[in-house]
């Protein structure tokens, strides 16, 4: 299994367009780039690859990393940062499966599945398949679950990506607030690697008009607000989980600069062998 990260960041991405904070000055003087999130996994046995989530940056990832298109594609939930980049499979991609969760979504009174089928009904290349959360399922030569996580007010899931033949594990938390239900911890436990959703330290918290969330007993927030776990949270649930190695992603430039690149933080193009 080949993982590479092509996109990083969170929704308005690092360096942001015109900001001239020190963490998007730090980011271009690196040549450094946390695009729109996206999780390109190769097969090495099958010559498959699966997309996880379709970043609105998709072009520019596919152009900037030396990986096939994909495969299928994974979608986690309707936000645009995960799913516009579905777009792209207009005369790119032919005969691409799409799996979503088929669950009904109280905030939208639809699926995942059912709203990536409205909104790119005019796309021949992709065929949405819907699927049930826990419920593995086989595509690229991969055993793949979708996990119910916590990002209100919309439905989200985290992956677990498994090679049946290999053992390699992928978990991904997906969009979420620390308090992921141990149902669903169980699901991404003990994975070779893991991507946390970590979108700023939990300092930032008194900036968010909801504050911080899921205070461990020091009263360091893991939750930033209600939809995104802190810098600290996400370690925690590394942590929690016994991942043998992690990434945070879904990362801002609100990072302080001497924060922002530490070794745990992911950036575009990081590529793993598992």
């Amino acid at each position: 299994m080949e993982v590479t990260l092509l996109g990083t960041g969170d929704t308005t991405g690092t360096p942001t367009p015109s900001c001239k904070c020190e963490t998007c000055q730090r980011a271009r003087e690196r040549g450094v780039e946390r695009s729109r999130f996206s999780v390109h996994v190769h097969n090495d046995r099958t010559g498959e690859s699966l997309l996880v989530d379709a970043s609105p940056d998709f072009r520019s990832q596919f152009l900037s990393n030396d990986v096939d298109l994909p495969d299928a594609i994974v979608i986690s939930h309707i936000h645009f940062d995960h799913l516009d980049g579905l777009g792209n499979a207009y005369r790119l991609l032919e005969d691409v499966p799409v799996f979503a969760a088929d669950e009904v979504d109280p905030a939208t009174g639809e699926s995942v599945a059912e709203t990536v089928g409205d909104k790119y009904d005019y796309l021949d290349a992709i065929t949405v398949e819907p699927r049930s959360p826990f419920e593995p399922f086989e595509t690229c030569g991969f055993e793949v679950t979708l996990v119910p996580v916590e990002h209100p007010p919309l439905v989200c899931y985290g992956l677990h990506i498994e090679d049946p033949e290999t053992g390699a594990t992928l978990a991904l938390s997906g969009d979420s607030n620390y308090a992921i239900d141990d149902a669903s911890r169980d699901v991404l436990r003990n994975p070779d690697l893991f991507f946390a959703d970590g979108i700023v330290p939990a300092a930032y918290c008194e900036y968010h008009p909801a504050g911080g969330d899921h205070a461990d007993a020091d009263g360091t927030y893991r939750t930033f607000g209600t939809k995104h776990m802190t810098v600290e949270g996400a370690r925690r649930l590394a942590d929690d989980l016994d991942a043998d190695d992690y990434r945070l992603v879904h990362l801002s430039h609100y990072i302080p600069a001497d924060e922002a690149f530490d070794d745990d933080m992911a950036v575009d193009g990081e590529r793993f062998e598992l």
